[in-house]
C-alpha cells in the first residue's frame, strides 16, 4: 500500500487539514528553519555562543527530519507520537536556550513563533489520529 492510501485512510479528526496543505506549510517553515538555525550554528562555530545552545537545535532537526521516515515509511503513528513529541520539546528547549544566552539572537526566537505553532497543532493532530486508529 503506498503512503497516500495508508494516510488516507486513517481515521482522522474532524478538524485535520486537507494533505495537500502539508507540503506548503513545511516549505514555508523549513525556509525559516534554515535561516535562524543556520545563523545558530554558525555563532557556535564562530564562539560567539556555547554549544549547548546549539545543540537543541541539531537534536530537533533529527527529530523533525526522522518524522515523515516514521510516519509514512514505517507507518507507526505511535512513534510518530513520541518523534512529534521530542520535536516540540527539543525546539522549546532551543527557543529558551537562545533566548537566555544571547540577547542579539532573539530575533530566532521570533521567527521560530509559526514552528512552534504549527509543531503544537501538529503534535496534537498527530496524537489525535494515533488515539483514534490504536
Amino acid at each position: 500500500m503506498d503512503t497516500y492510501n495508508w494516510y488516507s485512510q486513517l481515521i482522522k479528526p474532524s478538524w485535520a487539514p486537507p494533505s495537500w496543505l502539508f507540503g506548503p506549510v513545511w516549505t514555508a517553515l523549513y525556509a525559516i528553519i534554515a535561516v535562524t538555525y543556520s545563523t545558530v550554528f554558525y555563532k557556535a562555530f564562530s564562539g560567539k555562543v556555547s554549544w549547548w545552545v546549539a545543540l537543541p537545535f541539531a537534536l530537533n532537526l533529527i527529530f523533525n527530519l526522522a518524522f515523515t521516515p516514521i510516519q509514512f515509511g514505517l507507518q507507526n503513528n505511535l512513534l510518530a507520537a513520541l518523534d512529534i513529541l521530542l520535536v516540540v520539546g527539543t525546539l522549546i528547549w532551543a527557543l529558551v536556550g537562545v533566548w537566555r544566552a544571547s540577547p542579539d539572537l532573539r530575533w530566532v526566537v521570533y521567527a521560530n513563533i509559526p514552528y512552534l505553532l504549527w509543531g503544537l497543532f501538529a503534535t496534537v493532530l498527530q496524537i489525535s489520529i494515533t488515539v483514534l486508529n490504536a
